[in-house]
């Protein structure tokens, strides 16, 4: 494995919103050697970068993506080959690199021969922490079975389909979906926008279901997640266990502080909203109107309850929710989050460090510290200073992953 000596660089860890200025990393073997304030000529015969006195950040770590998904359109899984869909997550990925993103939660599609595949490096890949199939009830979203009698989920062997019901029926997808080798489970705690025939503001699964799934999913030592932007199933998840509730829509001050309490995360995914609302959907999208019909309806007290929830001492992680809307702008939710009350320092920790910890990986990701996985970028523009330059993927001059260099500009 080849060493990296990356001089003259302004280290931003998740720590300061005061850089450390003009240092000289070494990375040894895929992880961070060493950090100097002098220069050496020691590691002349190292590929060396110099950093120009740009900026050095840890890789981010993007919460809540579809690594596999286009747009989630039952139309493309109608017409198109399945190899086609494994292909074309190829692109995603490199696309999520492009943007600064080295570690990726894949809230759901993302299965274990993919996540072999990144492991052995076979294409340029973000790390993959994945649930393989969110679980969901009969008719709730992403039960993707239509009134015309067509089933548009996706499966092949070794993918479980993720519809359950029942406490003996989500114990047993539960188990299908841990035996598929997820490293946390992903459940549809409430109706979604992009599932025609749900509501939002309406909670999906019972409470002894929610509790069979996370009681499972414990004794394997795995956390749950779940989609939920209704208040009743916020407050149900916190009741039965969740780890981290995704998107959070309804969310009032009450629930709020029951997740400051229980120390739960909420990762708001507020840039997709955002983008569907400007750009919209396709034309031979079957279903666009009812999805903008629901979107108007998130969009325009998200902001509000998420600004809430930060003031009444939630953490928060960051998720662009990429899959629904195009990869490669996954940054983009970090000036959303400032927007709603973090400061430029605590929605780069959202980004670094909290989702490290998530996994327990702190001691591994999320911060440019020796001993550490070097997993990095460099960027032009000082992100405290100008925390939407992280949105610009231009402004991502390089990208280090396991010590090794997957976007860079030239190297001296």
């Amino acid at each position: 494995m080849s060493s990296i000596y990356i001089k003259n660089v302004n280290i931003i860890n998740p720590f300061s919103e005061e850089p450390l200025k003009e240092r000289h990393v070494l990375i040894e073997n895929g992880r961070i050697k060493s950090l100097h304030t002098e220069e050496s000529s020691l590691y002349k015969d190292h590929i060396v970068i110099d950093g120009e006195d740009d900026y050095l950040l840890p890789g981010f770590i993007d919460s809540h993506a579809h690594i596999m998904a286009n747009g989630f359109h039952k139309e493309d899984i109608m017409k198109d080959p399945l190899s086609y869909y494994f292909y074309n997550a190829v692109s995603n990925m490199k696309a999520t690199i492009d943007a600064g993103v080295t570690t990726v939660r894949d809230t759901g599609l993302a299965d274990i021969g993919v996540k072999m595949a990144q492991e052995k490096k076979i294409f340029p890949a973000p790390r993959l922490n994945i649930s393989i199939k969110p679980l969901a009830i009969t008719g709730g979203h992403f039960d993707h079975y239509l009134n015309s009698g067509f089933d548009m989920e996706i499966a092949y062997p070794g993918f479980p389909v993720g519809t359950c019901d029942g406490v003996e029926g989500v114990l047993k997808k539960t188990r299908e979906v841990i035996r598929a080798r997820a490293d946390f489970i992903k459940i549809m705690a409430s109706g979604g926008i992009l599932s025609p025939y749900t509501s939002p503001d309406i909670a999906q699964f019972n409470k002894k279901e929610l509790k069979t799934i996370v009681d499972e999913a414990e004794n394997h030592n795995l956390k749950v997640v779940a989609h939920c932007h209704s208040l009743e199933g916020i407050e149900r998840c916190a009741k039965a266990g969740v780890k981290s509730i995704e998107h959070g829509t309804f969310i009032d001050k009450k629930a709020s502080q029951l997740l400051a309490k229980k120390r739960m995360y909420l990762t708001p995914t507020l840039v997709v909203h955002h983008t569907l609302i400007k750009e919209g959907f396709p034309v031979w999208d079957n279903f666009a109107d009812d999805k903008v019909k629901k979107l108007k309806e998130v969009v325009k007290i998200q902001k509000e309850n998420i600004a809430t929830a930060y003031e009444e001492g939630v953490t928060f992680l960051m998720g662009s929710d990429c899959g629904v809307i195009d990869h490669g702008r996954n940054l983009g939710e970090l000036k959303y989050l400032v927007d709603v009350g973090l400061s430029p320092l605590e929605a780069i920790q959202a980004g670094t460090i909290e989702g490290a910890r998530f996994f327990n990986q702190e001691n591994d990701l999320g911060s440019i510290e020796e001993g550490k996985i070097a997993d990095m970028i460099i960027v032009k523009e000082n992100p405290i200073d100008k925390i939407e330059s992280l949105a610009n993927n231009d402004n991502i001059l390089t990208v280090i992953q396991d010590g090794k260099i997957l976007k860079h500009k030239p190297i001296f």
